[in-house]
Formats: C-alpha cells, sequence, structure tokens
C-alpha cells in the first residue's frame, strides 16, 4: 500500500466515522465539532485529489465561517431541543420511506458503475482550452461561463435554506418589548401625542 493509499483510507474512515455521529450525537455542540471535523478529512481527500483550491475554500469558508457560525448559534439561542424531538416519531415512517428510496437509489447507482481502463486518464488529462490554467482559473471560467445558470439556483437554493433555518429558530419571548417598524411608520399626530390640560399647582 502506497502512502497516498494510506492517507486516502485514513481521511476517509475518520470522514465517514464523523458525519454519522453528527447525526447520532445528542449533544448539538458536539454535532457541529463533528462537522468540522468531517470538513477537515474532506479537505484532505481534495487535496490528495490535487484539487488544492476546493480543499483551501473548504476549510476557510465552511469551518472557519459557515461551521463556527452554526456552533455559536447554537450555544447563544436558547432552543429547548427536548420540545422539538418531542414529535419527531410521527415523521418517523416518512423518514424512513425516503431512507429506503434513497438507498434503493444508491444501490441502482453502484450497480450500474462500470469504469473502464480510461477513465482514470481521461480525468487526469484537461482539455485544452484549461490545459494552461491553474485549478483555481479553471474552475472559475467553467463555473461562471458552462454552469452559470445552475451555480446561481444552488446560491439561491442556499439563500432560501438560510431564511428557513432563521425562521424556524426566530422565537419572541412574550416579556419582551421588540421594535415593530410598520406601527412606528403608521403614526399620526393623534396616536402619537396626547394632549392633556394640567392645572396650576397640579402635576400629570
Amino acid at each position: 500500500m502506497t502512502l497516498a493509499a494510506l492517507f486516502f483510507y485514513g481521511f476517509a474512515s475518520v470522514c465517514v466515522a464523523s458525519a454519522f455521529m453528527v447525526i447520532a450525537a445528542r449533544n448539538p455542540v458536539h454535532s457541529v465539532l463533528f462537522l468540522i471535523l468531517a470538513f477537515v478529512n474532506a479537505a484532505g481527500l481534495f487535496i490528495l485529489a490535487g484539487a488544492e483550491f476546493l480543499a483551501m475554500i473548504l476549510v476557510v469558508v465552511y469551518v472557519g465561517a459557515v461551521a463556527v457560525l452554526f456552533l455559536f448559534v447554537v450555544m447563544m439561542l436558547d432552543v429547548d431541543f427536548a420540545e422539538l424531538r418531542r414529535g419527531s416519531l410521527t415523521y418517523l415512517p416518512v423518514g424512513a420511506l425516503v431512507g429506503v428510496v434513497l438507498l434503493v437509489e444508491l444501490v441502482l447507482a453502484l450497480g450500474s458503475w462500470v469504469v473502464t481502463g480510461g477513465v482514470t486518464r481521461n480525468l487526469a488529462a484537461p482539455t485544452p482550452p484549461l490545459a494552461t490554467l491553474t485549478n483555481t482559473e479553471a474552475l472559475g471560467l467553467v463555473l461562471y461561463t458552462r454552469y452559470v445558470y445552475f451555480f446561481q439556483i444552488a446560491g439561491i437554493v442556499l439563500l432560501v435554506a438560510m431564511i428557513g433555518a432563521i425562521v424556524l429558530t426566530l422565537r419572541h419571548k412574550p416579556k419582551v418589548k421588540r421594535q415593530i417598524v410598520a406601527d412606528q411608520v403608521r403614526r399620526t399626530k393623534a396616536s402619537a401625542i396626547e394632549v392633556r390640560q394640567v392645572r396650576p399647582g397640579q402635576g400629570l
């Protein structure tokens, strides 16, 4: 076994184990920490594949920003996770059905996957317009020309997911006064000012 294969199996094993612990850990903070570990090992796999730009993006953006943001949000929000899990059993049949469908699709995809001898050589050899470019330049050229619409659609999907996560976790406490901009804009002179007649020698 070569050194590259040893590193590949090491990174892949830790990545799969940490990904499983993300969904198996009971503490959400531990889940985020396991997610960071999965990102770091996935970055190691990208480096072994020769995609150093994707590895740095994975570490800098996802580990340095997204995962740490998730960690701080989970630690700072007063979310009652026991209340959230209370109705999870009602969705168990639907979740099991979706899981079975995904498992069947994976089995069918892997069963029909055929690798010929020239595939690896074709993947390693870049196309002539991209042969003289670096990985970063080639990736940017492909993303913003050939797949620009798919790239924008992926950004919209992530934006909708972010808004949905904010809406689901936003809870208003009843005793906390909040600013309502619409009510402030609709203020009139009659509702904002109260004129009271104060007699001499008397206070309000």
